[in-house]
């Protein structure tokens, strides 16, 4: 779900960034009072996500605009199908037409991209695909949305959502294990700890210290299977993430092996954007 006091401001500023000087086309080509019916259709097989936005954007254009939704969000819908319809001015509709599509194109194109990280799991698999925080700089509320509409799952949202320890907080920290019992000491008590560790005695570390959550960074698979195996002997409750380097070809491979997460930064900053057209027809 879309909160409006958090999806508004998002929408307002794109709209400034388009109409800050008005709309010159739409106000010397078409009468103020023209209405149209215009028509958004998907021009290739795609997972429909941003529903909510693309409404939203013209409401705040104009109150008196009419939105149906034909496909919900999640669907994957089939080249061609028309997903929604707006009915009203014509100026509002050729207004909000970019900004609106903008939204969509750039959700539904990381709804597909999840779907097909999911789809690659083998059947029946506990492994959880995940995002990242590589996400546009303000758009990671629609960008995690997305992740969730194509089937898979948030990473932290913010910096105070967990304790992450990466690379850098190791270096300046002084080490594997003072960072986690830093941590340990003077984190809220309902946060897990994860770890980024990069070979093998890393993890010892990491498990030594009493990591929660270990990810092993820009492992290969052979070396994924080892730290697995080694992880689980050690000790079981321990949960692994694969990150780095993670592809839809992987995928199988890595959730066979055994890791509870893979994280994809590249569901949120490589997505392609999908292709959605919105069709005018004149009242």
């Amino acid at each position: 779900m879309l909160l409006r006091p958090l999806l508004d401001p998002l929408i307002e500023r794109a709209l400034l960034e388009d109409l800050a000087g008005g709309d010159l086309s739409a106000e010397a080509c078409v009468d103020s009072d023209r209405l149209a019916t215009a028509n958004a259709l998907v021009k290739s097989p795609t997972v429909v996500c941003g529903g909510a936005v693309f409404r939203r954007v013209f409401e705040l254009l104009d109150a008196e605009v009419r939105f149906e939704e034909l496909v919900p969000d999640g669907t994957l819908a089939p080249a061609g199908t028309l997903i929604w319809r707006l009915v009203g001015s014509a100026r509002s509709l050729l207004m909000g037409e970019r900004t609106a599509l903008n939204f969509v194109q750039r959700m539904s194109g990381t709804a597909n991209l999840a779907r097909a990280a999911v789809d690659a799991l083998p059947a029946g698999s506990k492994t959880r695909i995940a995002d990242t925080r590589k996400t546009t700089p303000g758009l990671r509320l629609l960008e995690r949305y997305a992740v969730r509409a194509g089937g898979a799952n948030n990473h932290r949202d913010q910096l105070g959502s967990a304790v992450m320890i990466k690379d850098n907080h190791i270096v300046a920290a002084g080490g594997i294990r003072v960072a986690i019992e830093r941590a340990r000491a003077r984190a809220p008590h309902t946060s897990r700890i994860e770890v980024e560790v990069t070979n093998m005695a890393e993890l010892d570390e990491a498990i030594d210290a009493k990591a929660d959550i270990v990810m092993l960074d820009n492992f290969d698979d052979a070396g994924t299977k080892m730290a697995v195996e080694h992880a689980r002997r050690r000790e079981p409750r321990l949960l692994i993430e694969s990150s780095g380097n993670i592809t839809v070809e992987r995928i199988r491979r890595l959730a066979e092996i055994g890791v509870d997460v893979i994280s994809i930064g590249a569901l949120t900053h490589s997505a392609p954007a999908a292709d959605i057209s919105l069709n005018f027809v004149l009242a």
